[in-house]
């Protein structure tokens, strides 16, 4: 089993920044990719951004180019710097971590809210 754990959510104004972190534990060994999605009250839940172990990269286009997705070397953590914060990024945020892909992921954290106030 792999277990995540996000930190790092809060309030803050428009325009601000936010680092999310994930921390992977247990069998990583079968994590390839890792990633977050959120959920607005009221949406669908929306793949974010996401990244393999080889750090190749991926973005919703509502992201592209005020959010960036990383990792550190030993692969059992993620971060997502968030820039630039617009109220419609208030939602619940979950890092996600698959072995092959996040369309379905296998392992879900409890996950982490971010208020983007106006």
């Amino acid at each position: 089993q792999v277990q995540l754990v996000e930190s790092g959510g809060g309030l803050v104004q428009a325009g601000g920044s936010l680092r999310l972190s994930c921390a992977a534990s247990g069998n990583i060994f079968r994590i390839n990719v890792m990633g977050w999605y959120r959920q607005a009250p009221g949406k669908q839940r929306e793949l974010v951004a996401s990244i393999t172990n080889g750090d190749s990269t991926k973005y919703a286009d509502s992201v592209g180019g005020r959010f960036a997705i990383s990792s550190n070397d030993a692969k059992n953590m993620v971060y997502l710097q968030m820039n630039s914060l617009k109220p419609e990024d208030t939602a619940v945020y979950y890092c996600a971590a698959d072995r092959y892909t996040l369309m379905r992921p296998d392992y879900w954290g409890q996950g982490t809210q971010v208020t983007v106030s106006s």
